[in-house]
C-alpha cells in the first residue's frame, strides 16, 4: 500500500538510482550535514532523523559494494564537517604559529572519522543489504570510534537525543543504545515515506512510548534534602590572553574576589588550569587562595611538575589551607596535550598546543576520588575526560557526584562549548549522579542526576554562582553494565541478519 501523502519520496529514490556515483556521494554528504544538525547548539533532532533516513536510502540504492563504501564515507564527511566545525578554533588562538593547520585539521578529521562510516556501510552491504544490517553496522562503527586509538566519542549519533526526553534512556542503554534508537527511528521514517508505510506503525508506536517514558522520568522531581551549597567560579579568560603576563593577575583576581564573596558556601570550585603557577612553586599563591577561601574547601585546576614531567592536575585546598589531594589527568588530548610520534612530527612544525612547555603533558595513573568530607566523594574529570563514559565508569568506586574542571576557551564560541556541555549532561544521566561543572569561559553549571540544569553561568561571562548540590540517584543500569548492552544488541542484530540470510527470511523482508 502506497500512501498518497508521501508519494514524492519513492520517486526521489528512483531518481537517485539513475544518478552517477559522484552525484549520489554529494547527496549523501548533504544528508550527513542534515544529520549533524541534531548536535548542539542546533539540537534539531527531527531534521537529524531526516538526514539519517536519507543516508539509509542512499545506502539501499547502492548497486555495488564499492558504491556502498563511498556513500557511507561521503555521508560521514558531511556529518563530521559540520558536527566538528569547532575543531579549527584551537588553531586560531595563535594564528601565526598554528593557523595554517586549521583547514587541514577539519578536512583530515572529517575524512578520517568518515572512514568508520564507510567501513560500516561496506560491512552492512556484505552481510546483507537491509535495515537491520545498516543499523547494526553504523552502531558498531560509532562504538569502535569511541575506543580505538584512545577513542573519540564526540558527536555520536545518539547525541541527537540529548535535547529531547529520549535522552533519559541513557540511564539504561548508554550513548550507544541511544545511537541504536536513532538509527532505528531513521529506518522507520524511511519506511513511512516509501511504499510500505504500514510497516512503520509498530516502530512509531514504540518510539512514542519511549518518548513518553523519558518525559515521565524527566518530570519526576528530586528528593528534598538539606543540600550543601557549592560555588562555581568562572573567570572568563580568553585563551589568547590566559597566559599573557599582563592579564594573568586580572583573571586570578577575579577568582579570588569570587572566592571571598559572602555568604560562605560549603565548597568552591575553580576551573581547569586556573592557577598560573606550578603546584610545586606556588606556596605564596596557595596562601593567597587559602586566605580567600577562609576554611572552605577549594578544588582548583593547576599544572604540576615531577622531575621533567608535567601533569594537568586538579587539587583540593583543604579547610586547613593545605593541599591534601591531587589528581593527574590520565586521558590526554592527542595533538593538544601530547603529540603521538612527537619526535617525527616536531620536525615539520607540528607541536602540542595546551601544554606551555616541554614535550607536552604526561598521563596520570588513572581515575581517583576526592574525599570532600560531608559533601561526599567526587570523581574529578578534567576537560576532555568527561567526553568518555568509560572513564566515568572506570572510577575505583561509585562517587557521590561528578566534578568537571574544564577550559572550553579552546573550543571558541560557536558549537564546541555547547557540545561539551551537552555531553556533561549525558554523563550525569548515564550514571544517575549530579555533575558540578566549572568552566573557564563557560558553561559552568550544576546538573542533577537526570541531566537537568539547576543553574548555570552562560558562555563568555565572568562571575560565580552558588547552588545546592543535588542528591545522587541509585546506580543506573548503565552504571552497572556500561557499553556491554549496546555491544550485545549489535551482535544480536548481526545474528538476525545472518540467520535471515540462511533461511531466506531476510530476502523476503526486503
Amino acid at each position: 500500500m502506497r500512501s498518497p501523502l508521501w508519494a514524492l519520496a519513492p520517486h526521489f529514490e528512483t531518481w537517485m538510482r539513475g544518478q552517477g556515483l559522484r552525484r549520489r556521494m554529494g547527496l549523501a554528504g548533504l544528508f550527513g550535514v542534515l544529520a549533524a544538525t541534531g548536535q548542539a547548539p542546533f539540537d534539531l533532532w527531527p531534521l537529524a532523523l531526516i538526514g539519517l533516513a536519507g543516508l539509509y536510502s542512499s545506502f539501499l540504492i547502492s548497486h555495488r559494494l564499492r558504491d556502498a563504501a563511498w556513500i557511507g564515507w561521503a555521508g560521514g564527511v558531511g556529518y563530521f564537517a559540520l558536527a566538528l566545525a569547532w575543531i579549527v578554533e584551537p588553531f586560531l588562538v595563535d594564528v601565526a604559529r598554528h593557523g595554517w593547520m586549521a583547514p587541514f585539521a577539519l578536512i583530515l578529521m572529517a575524512s578520517g572519522l568518515a572512514l568508520f562510516w564507510g567501513a560500516a556501510t561496506t560491512l552492512a552491504y556484505r552481510v546483507g543489504k537491509g535495515p537491520v544490517s545498516w543499523i547494526a553496522a553504523l552502531a558498531l562503527a560509532e562504538l569502535a570510534r569511541s575506543y580505538l586509538l584512545t577513542g573519540f566519542p564526540w558527536a555520536l549519533i545518539g547525541h541527537i537525543w540529548i535535547a529531547s526526553a529520549m535522552v533519559q534512556w541513557a540511564a539504561w542503554v548508554g550513548p550507544h543504545g541511544l545511537s541504536l534508537i536513532a538509527l532505528a527511528a531513521a529506518v522507520t521514517l524511511r519506511q513511512l515515506f516509501t511504499s510500505h508505510p504500514l510497516r512503520a506503525a509498530v516502530p512509531i508506536l514504540g518510539l512514542v512510548a519511549l518518548f513518553a517514558g523519558g518525559a515521565y522520568v524527566a518530570a519526576q522531581g528530586p528528593a528534598p534534602r538539606a543540600a550543601p551549597i557549592v560555588r562555581l567560579v568562572q573567570p572568563n579568560a580568553p585563551q589568547h590572553q590566559k597566559w599573557d603576563p599582563d592579564y594573568i593577575p586580572v583573571f586570578f583576581r577575579r577568582q579570588i574576589d569570587a572566592t571571598t564573596a559572602l555568604p560562605r558556601p560549603d565548597l568552591i570550585v575553580w576551573p581547569e588550569s586556573a592557577v598560573p603557577v606550578f603546584l610545586e612553586h606556588g606556596q605564596d599563591t596557595l596562601e593567597v587562595m587559602a586566605d580567600a577561601a577562609q576554611g572552605v574547601p577549594l578544588v582548583f585546576g593547576i599544572e604540576r611538575l615531577q622531575g621533567e614531567r608535567v601533569f594537568n592536575s586538579a587539587a583540593v585546598l583543604g579547610r586547613d589551607g593545605a593541599v591534601g589531594q591531587v589528581y593527574d589527568k590520565h586521558h590526554l588530548v592527542p595533538f593538544g596535550e601530547y603529540i603521538p610520534f612527537g619526535d617525527v612530527l616536531s620536525r615539520i612544525g607540528i607541536g602540542r598546543m595546551s601544554a606551555k612547555q616541554g614535550a607536552g603533558f604526561s598521563a596520570g595513573p588513572g581515575p581517583r576520588l576526592f574525599d570532600l568530607g560531608d559533601l561526599g566523594r567526587a570523581l574529578p574529570l578534567i576537560c576532555y575526560e568527561a567526553v568518555f563514559p568509560q572513564d566515568v565508569s572506570g572510577a575505583p568506586s561509585r562517587p557521590d557526584f561528578l566534578l568537571q574542571l574544564t577550559n572550553d576557551a579552546w573550543f571558541g564560541q560557536f558549537s564546541g562549548p555547547f557540545q561539551h556541555f551537552a555531553q556533561a549532561r549525558l554523563r550525569a544521566i548515564e550514571q544517575g549522579l549530579p555533575m558540578l561543572r566549572a568552566a573557564n569561559t563557560g558553561i559552568s553549571a550544576v546538573i542533577d542526576a537526570k541531566g537537568r540544569v539547576t543553574g548555570s553561568l552562560p558562555l563568555g561571562r565572568a562571575g560565580w554562582i552558588d547552588l545546592p548540590l543535588p542528591a545522587p540517584a541509585v546506580a543506573t543500569v548503565y552504571a552497572r553494565v556500561g557499553d556491554y548492552f549496546a555491544a550485545i544488541a549489535i551482535l544480536v542484530l548481526f545474528l538476525v541478519v545472518i540467520i535471515g540470510n540462511a533461511t531466506g527470511w531476510h530476502r523476503k523482508a526486503n
